[in-house]
């Protein structure tokens, strides 16, 4: 008799429905039932109330409308803007592979130029060919210049 009555118990709690889950076994507590509180009648003001306040105006439609469109709008700028960032930087990259590559050239056609030049050649030349000397030590003038880093001459140096 008594396992016939645990079967039944068992039975039972597993025929009732719990709100938001099921629980089964012997270690499950009982859960107390609320019960239903009846509704009050409400008064015709309050009904109408509720029934105003649930309702959305025209008027409001058309404000949620233009605010929707306007952060569409700053969305879409934002995305344009953004694209342009982009681009941008694409095309200061390209051009910053475009100048190191002018820079190699430069460097390349400047070391070539300078391999071409001998020296010795036109210090030969300039002395056997054309006469020139080397200066002497009183022909050599010395001048400090100003606050400036470099000097033009406009005129001869005064001899002092």
């Amino acid at each position: 008799m008594t396992g016939t009555r645990n079967r039944n118990k068992y039975d039972n709690r597993r025929k009732r429905i719990y709100t938001g889950y099921y629980e089964d076994g012997n270690a499950v507590r009982r859960l107390e039932e609320v019960p239903e509180q009846p509704k009050k009648k409400l008064s015709r003001r309050a009904e109408r109330n509720r029934a105003k306040s649930t309702n959305i105006s025209r008027g409001y439609i058309v404000f949620l409308s233009l605010v929707c469109a306007l952060a569409t709008a700053a969305c879409v700028h934002y995305i344009k803007l953004t694209a342009q960032v982009t681009a941008q930087r694409g095309v200061a990259a390209s051009r910053e592979l475009e100048l190191n590559q002018l820079k190699e050239d430069n460097d390349a056609y400047y070391s070539e130029v300078l391999t071409s030049v001998d020296l010795d050649e036109i210090r030969d030349k300039a002395i056997n060919e054309l006469g020139m000397q080397y200066a002497a030590e009183e022909q050599i003038r010395y001048y400090t210049p100003g606050n400036n880093s470099y000097v033009r001459q406009y005129q001869d140096v005064p001899e002092n």
